[in-house]
């Protein structure tokens, strides 16, 4: 949060600065962070991971899931075959067939006194042996009926009318133990997030790194600029004095050549210098998202001589272990290597979970069956334990310990290859350092130098050669001493960055 203030105030400080046409390092710094694109992309993969990582904590919450189908067939499901259902429906006429013969052989056999004394006895009653057959009869017809009707009801009952089926169901599942999986996937997407971050802060120091590059290259040739304007007034006055000492037959017409190459010379440099300075303004545009053709002008541009800090070579490589995203991100990846390794293990492990949930169907089975819907609450436990699987956890298992092997291996070969950075770009400062003061020596010698051959050359006691000779050196000293300058902070920031402390 505090980069993200700090990022905020230096854009806003910039963004008037741009305006203005003139930028500090802080506001170029400011302006390419918010401007870079690779930035806005390790955001974005931040997001991602975030996202990740809280889809990762769900696994430890129930799931509840509902289902609903529909089907129809073209045939239904039948219980009973079509003989059954013949018999069932003619339960009645089979049952009361032998009794309505037993009546008709009954009656058939009766002799003329048997059937005299039925009608004496049934007198009574007020029937005769017919009527009394007859009723008898009509009784067995309506008991036949009576059961065929029941029978048939027998035979709807059993009808399942499964032709149109509606199905569905509600399951919730709550995850009870997993072998870890869930775990390990937790630990491994808070990981993901974490390297994602990382990846920010690593391209923020490339970002800075690249911007202060071109800050301070600008600068430089912007010196270099002025350092050439100077030596082509320096040219162009000793070309003027002697074009005067010529006509005046105390110098040679070889002697205003040679001053005249050194013109062409001082003139050819210039421009050399302002083409690069103008390719040097566009790189630094594209790094702050500006227009190419913006006129922006650098706040150190202005100096005589650069302010530089200390030039010690002495830095605890402990701080770029601790600092830099990229051991961050490799140890990180090692992390999430064993994280795998745990993953797979869990394979190989049992799972439990608690399920339950309500179903309901129409047709339902519930009470015989019914052609309405119908449902059923249940809960219970899954457990899955894996028997056998010929090895492949085990083999799975070992590769990713291989891997783990790999990340930290290369986490050691990058611990040794950022100690020995960070040495060599401290040992670069210090070199740095002392050719500085070389050069400020040389330069305050070599100006010495100039001002002693000016005075000879107008005394009349100095040649032109050595004039020339004397400007040279003074052009070279000037020269060494702005490289000087700006290879310290350079050197600088490429031990700012082999420590990881590059930060706005």
């Amino acid at each position: 949060m505090r980069h993200v203030v700090m990022l905020g105030v230096f854009a806003l400080a910039a963004v008037p600065a741009a305006a203005g046409g003139v930028l500090c390092l802080d506001s170029c710094r400011a302006l390419a962070l918010r401007n870079n694109r690779q930035v806005a992309i390790s955001e974005l993969q931040l997001d991602v991971a975030r996202n990740v990582r809280k889809s990762a904590r769900t696994k430890y919450l129930p799931r509840v899931s509902a289902v609903g189908t529909y089907m129809y067939n073209s045939r239904e499901l039948s219980i009973l075959n079509d003989n059954q259902k013949q018999t069932l429906s003619t339960i009645g006429t089979t049952a009361t067939s032998g009794l309505s013969g037993a009546l008709g052989d009954f009656a058939a056999g009766l002799t003329d006194a048997q059937k005299a004394a039925l009608d004496g006895a049934l007198q009574a009653f007020g029937t005769t042996t017919d009527q009394a057959l007859g009723n008898l009869g009509a009784q067995v017809g309506g008991l036949a009926s009576a059961l065929n009707a029941e029978g048939q009801k027998v035979v709807d009952a059993f009808r399942t009318d499964t032709r149109n089926i509606f199905a569905g169901s509600v399951m919730l599942t709550q995850p009870l133990f997993m072998g870890g999986s869930i775990v390990a996937m937790n630990k491994m997407a808070r990981l993901g997030e974490q390297m994602a971050r990382t990846g920010i802060d690593a391209r923020r120091q490339q970002t800075i790194y690249n911007t202060d590059n071109a800050y301070w290259t600008i600068v430089s040739l912007v010196h270099k600029k002025r350092l050439a304007e100077s030596y082509l007034a320096l040219v162009s006055r000793l070309d003027g004095d002697v074009q005067k000492m010529i006509r005046e037959g105390v110098a040679t017409r070889s002697d205003g050549l040679s001053v005249k190459v050194k013109v062409n010379e001082a003139r050819m440099s210039l421009t050399q210098v302002d083409d690069g300075l103008a390719l040097a303004r566009m790189l630094l545009c594209q790094l702050c998202g500006l227009p190419l053709d913006s006129a922006v002008t650098l706040a150190d541009e202005a100096s005589d001589s650069l302010a530089v800090g200390g030039t010690g070579h002495a830095a605890d490589a402990s701080v770029a272990m601790r600092s830099r995203p990229e051991l961050r991100q490799l140890q990180t990846a090692v992390d999430i290597s064993r994280q795998a390794t745990n993953l797979v293990r869990a394979g190989r492990l049992p799972q439990v979970a608690l399920m339950g949930g309500y179903s309901f169907s129409n047709p339902n089975v519930f009470n015989g069956f019914q052609n309405k819907f119908g449902g059923v609450w249940s809960v219970g436990v899954l457990v899955r334990v894996p028997l056998w699987n010929w090895g492949d956890v085990a083999y799975k298992v070992r590769a990713a310990k291989g891997a783990t092997a790999m990340a930290s291996l290369e986490l050691a070969e990058a611990r040794e290859g950022v100690e020995l950075q960070v040495r060599q770009s401290s040992f670069k400062l210090g070199e740095a350092g002392k050719r500085l003061e070389m050069a400020r020596a040389s330069a305050a010698q070599a100006e010495e130098n100039l001002r002693s051959a000016n005075l000879g050359f107008r005394e009349g006691v100095i040649q032109t050669s050595t004039v020339m000779e004397a400007q040279a050196a003074w052009l070279k000293a000037q020269s060494q001493k702005i490289d000087a300058e700006i290879d310290v902070k350079l050197s600088q920031v490429n031990l700012q960055k082999a420590l990881g402390t590059l930060e706005q």
